[in-house]
This record gives structure tokens, C-alpha cells and sequence, in this order.
């Protein structure tokens, strides 16, 4: 069979799960017949940069465009650039799926979709696929403004041929709570990653992780990971950190990852009297050495998609601790595999965090069962099976 091109588009390849799974899709499925070009645009300061997982591997398989213009920020004369960059790339590409990811890159990008297949391609034109990897209705603007932005993904959902939403949980807000897109129109793709090298960790790797970040072996740790933004919300970490030190825990905190809160955050720990508790790693690579060191995944965000830190801790044998928001309860489908608490609760997260450091074996069993499920549930080989099944569907006119 002929091999099918995949115009992929992603706002930027900023650290988190958007950018694993478009370079993941981009590189693999190569081997199942598909030739893809992946574009993105640019990363906003301290986002961190996830393009080192392109290295290594085969540029004849696929390739990559960089589109300066596409930005996070709303910025108009930008965007229309950067609509027209997208033009020109799928003029010259002529894919027959194109696949976007993440908000700006959904509305830019199916802007210029929709143009090229009017002016280009009126037959056989080029099938719209836009992924919801969470959404920005909740938490991330002022509500006037979420109106308007939900207004704009409601006209174009009219014009997508497919909306993939990556947990249960999301699909239902959007169509049930924002009304964007028919529910015949979704499809439930979770998120799948390759977590071999988390799986792998036994305990002699959690013996030398302690070692190479120079941690106690006789302190409990607890660790979190993501941008330092508002929607993580670490500041929730640290008042977590401030109650359990005063329980007398003997407990590290570390947080790894950077951004614009950074120096308010470090202000914060110092205000809490945690400043001696508490480390900040900036960005990481060795996120294995990490999770191996760490007794408790804790994550406070205000808003998630599908958590790829706390499945990337799971599968690494942490047990995870969370808020009750957006797709955690997914991934946290039970108190078998972690433990929830409502957002905001400072002493119902720090109760959860205190009974798995002050039980062992509960929290080695908590451990165990949340990194079978989450090897089970999110794996890379089915979300491959997901969407190759999908772009197939489209090109056979499926309904």
C-alpha cells in the first residue's frame, strides 16, 4: 500500500507529555508506512526543550520543520505568520492527515489546513486531526477569555474530522461541559509512552540514585516534577513540605523543573521554613536516578491532561500522590494504585503523603500495584495501534 503522509503540528517541543507523544508518533511510525514532517514552533524561556529526543534517531524516516512564528502566547500578527508558514509547508508536503497538537497549534494549524484544502486540494483533501491533551478552559485564563477561546474551538471542531481526547475524563468535558465537537466526532486515545528505562529500576538502582544526587539513605523523599507555573502549583508542594516537617517527618523534598516562578517559589520555601528541606534541581535528563531515589511522587497541579510524571514515577515504582483534578483519576484509578486528595487541601495531601512514608509495606504494595497498571494501561506499542488505526479509519471514510 501507498505510504501516508502525516503533517504533524505541535505548538513547541516544551518539556511534558504533548512533546513525547507527537516525537514518539513521528519517529515510529515510520516502520507501519507512514512518512511524517513534524513542525513546531518555539518554547516560551524555562520551558526546557524536549527536541534531544529527535537525536539518534533516523532522519531518513521522518523530518522536522521549526516554524519561528508559532508561539504560545496569543500574538496576532505572529499567529497569521505563522499560518502562512503552514500554508506554504503543506502546499509543498501535500500530507494526507494533519494531525495537530496542543491549543495554539490547533487553531493555527487548522486554519491553514482548512485553506490549503480549499485552495489546493478541493478533492482528496487532507483529513483534520486535532488532539486534546487537556484544555485551557479551566485555570489557565480569565473566564471572558475562556469563553472566547472556547467559542473559536467549537468553530473549528465543525470542520475537524476527528478529536482525539486522551482520557474519558476529558472527552466528557469538553463535549459535555464546553459543547466543542459532536460526540461521534471523539475518539479516547490515551497517552503511551516507552517506560522501559523506569520499569527497569529494582533496588539497587534506588540504592545508587540516593547516592548520585547526594540524599540520606535513612530520609524519606518525596519529589515532584513539571514546570514551575501556576497551573503545577508546587506552591501547594511546599505548604505540603511545611506540614509534615512539622509533624517531625525527617523528609527531602526535591523539585525538579524550572520556569517563571522559580524565584518566587524559592521565596516561598524560605518564608514556609522549609528552605533547608528543600532542594530545586532545575531541569533534569536522569529522571530515572530520580524517581529511583524518591519514596513518594507528590503532584499538586491545578489542572492535568493525562499526568506523564506521575506515570513515568508509577512505572518506576513510586507511589503517587495527587490532586483530584483533570485526567489524574485515570491514571489513579483506585487507592490499590495511589491516593487522591481534593486540590487545594493541604492536610488530606499531607495525611496521604504521611501514611505511605510511616508504612512500608503499604507503600511498597501501593508501589507495585501502580506500576503494573500504569505499564498495562499506557504502553507505547497500543497508543501506536490507536493511531494508526485512526489515520486508516479516516482515509477509508469510516464515520
Amino acid at each position: 500500500m501507498p505510504r501516508v503522509r502525516v503533517l504533524r503540528v505541535i505548538t513547541r517541543l516544551n518539556i511534558g507529555g504533548p512533546s513525547i507523544q507527537a516525537i514518539e508518533l513521528t519517529t515510529r511510525l515510520a516502520d507501519r508506512g507512514y512518512d511524517t514532517l513534524l513542525v513546531h514552533g518555539s518554547p516560551d524561556a524555562g520551558e526546557g526543550d524536549m527536541r534531544y529526543l529527535l537525536e539518534g534517531r533516523r532522519p531518513d524516516r521522518f523530518a522536522v520543520r521549526s516554524v519561528p512564528f508559532l508561539r504560545r502566547r496569543v500574538a496576532p500578527i505572529d499567529d497569521v505568520r505563522a499560518a502562512a508558514a503552514l500554508f506554504s509547508l503543506l502546499r509543498g508536503f501535500r500530507p494526507d492527515v494533519v494531525h495537530t497538537h496542543m491549543a495554539k497549534a490547533g487553531t493555527v494549524g487548522r486554519i491553514a489546513a482548512l485553506a490549503y484544502n480549499r485552495i489546493v486540494r478541493a478533492t482528496e483533501r487532507a483529513r483534520l486531526v486535532h488532539t486534546y491533551h487537556g484544555h485551557v478552559h479551566e485555570g489557565y485564563f480569565s473566564p471572558a477569555k475562556a469563553r472566547v477561546f472556547a467559542g473559536i474551538e467549537r468553530l473549528l471542531a465543525r470542520r475537524t474530522d476527528r478529536i482525539v481526547a486522551i482520557s474519558p475524563r476529558i472527552r466528557s468535558e469538553l463535549v459535555d461541559q464546553h459543547r466543542i465537537g459532536r460526540p461521534d466526532q471523539y475518539r479516547v486515545v490515551p497517552l503511551g509512552f516507552d517506560l522501559s528505562a523506569f520499569a527497569a529500576i529494582d533496588d539497587g538502582a534506588r540504592a545508587a540514585g540516593r547516592r548520585a544526587l547526594g540524599l540520606a539513605a535513612d530520609r524519606s523523599v518525596v519529589t515532584t516534577v513539571g514546570r514551575l507555573t501556576a497551573i503545577k502549583q508546587q506552591r501547594l508542594f511546599l505548604e505540603t513540605a511545611a506540614a509534615l516537617t512539622r509533624c517531625g517527618r525527617e523528609i527531602d523534598f526535591l523539585i525538579a523543573g524550572d520556569g517563571e516562578l522559580r524565584g518566587e517559589l524559592e521565596r516561598t520555601a524560605r518564608d514556609l521554613g522549609v528552605a533547608d528541606r528543600v532542594r530545586f534541581l532545575g531541569w533534569r535528563r536522569d529522571l530515572p536516578t530520580l524517581y529511583a531515589a524518591t519514596d513518594v511522587f507528590l503532584l499538586t497541579s491545578r489542572n492535568e491532561g493525562t499526568p506523564v510524571a506521575l506515570i513515568e514515577a508509577m512505572a518506576a515504582g513510586c507511589a503517587g500522590v495527587s490532586t483530584d483534578v483533570g485526567g489524574v483519576r485515570d491514571v489513579v484509578t483506585d487507592d490499590r494504585v495511589g491516593r487522591v486528595a481534593a486540590f487545594g487541601d493541604v492536610q488530606a495531601i499531607a495525611d496521604h503523603v504521611r501514611t505511605l512514608i510511616d508504612n512500608p509495606a503499604l507503600r511498597r504494595g501501593v508501589a507495585e500495584a501502580g506500576r503494573r497498571h500504569v505499564l498495562e494501561q499506557f504502553n507505547l506499542d497500543r497508543l501506536l495501534d490507536d493511531i494508526d488505526d485512526l489515520y486508516h479509519s479516516l482515509r477509508r471514510g469510516d464515520s
